[in-house]
């Protein structure tokens, strides 16, 4: 039996291949700062040590946009090298090394971070996914126009989908930086905003709205798309009828 912390195990992504391990007969510890037997802090550290002892691989899955996400894989990696962990797996996002926003360096310092560790690793880059493309036309909804940045377009994925794989490299020796994985499709955002908007049964006018920044033109660029890796099965429309519980029909 394989010992695996799953970092962010709580969260939106690293629930799932915690769920996945633990059904192959994994023993899978879920590190949290609310996390009995294992309460960790990845923010200073404490309780790293204890949740990482005797463990054969790490399944780092614990990001947050609100930043710190540098140091505290500063800290797991430091608990690793102290435990003699073998590997470490790491889930990061496609187009951190291009796009010029705050989020991604972090997360591309990160990577870095873990390559130049002495650790076995492994990085595996995602599209982002389903859940957080919602959210954009979601939170414009609640306006009667919804401003939606113009030009952007979107290559969203299951969380289900993406979760199959970190658990398979979970298991697997380090294998370096591993194919990318993307939705099934490259898709206006204000295509997906009125797929949203039939799925939920709202009426809105959408107002697209350029926008100013390099980010933005980072975004406009295409620089966080990988298309020549369209593997996901699961459809944005897929996601939004699963969702909602009806299904979503073209106009």
């Amino acid at each position: 039996m394989t010992t695996i912390p799953v970092t962010g195990g709580t969260g939106t992504l690293g629930r799932q291949p915690a769920d996945r391990l633990r059904a192959e007969g994994n023993d899978v510890r879920v590190p949290s700062r609310h996390s009995q037997p294992y309460a960790v802090d990845l923010r200073d550290g404490t309780g790293l040590d204890a949740a990482v002892a005797g463990v054969d691989t790490i399944v780092h899955c614990a990001s947050t946009p609100r930043g710190g996400d540098d140091t505290a894989a500063g800290h797991l990696i430091e608990a690793a090298k102290r435990a003699g962990v073998p590997r470490l797996a790491y889930i990061s996002i496609v187009g951190v090394d291009r796009l010029p926003l705050g989020y991604y360096t972090v997360e591309r310092r990160v990577e870095r971070m873990i390559e130049d560790s002495g650790l076995g690793w492994t990085i595996l880059r995602t599209t982002q996914f389903h859940d957080l493309v919602l959210r954009i036309p979601d939170g414009a909804a609640r306006l009667p126009v919804m401003p939606l940045p113009a030009g952007v377009r979107m290559q969203s994925i299951d969380t289900g989908e993406v979760a199959d794989r970190p658990a398979e490299l979970a298991v697997a020796g380090p294998a370096g930086r591993v194919p990318e994985l993307g939705g099934s499709e490259v898709r206006e955002l204000t295509e997906s905003a009125r797929a949203c908007l039939r799925a939920t049964g709202r009426k809105r006018r959408i107002l697209p709205v350029r926008l100013a920044g390099k980010a933005y033109a980072g975004y406009r660029r295409g620089e966080h798309p990988t298309p020549e890796r369209a593997v996901g099965k699961a459809t944005f429309e897929d996601f939004l009828a699963q969702r909602f519980g009806r299904p979503e029909r073209s106009e």
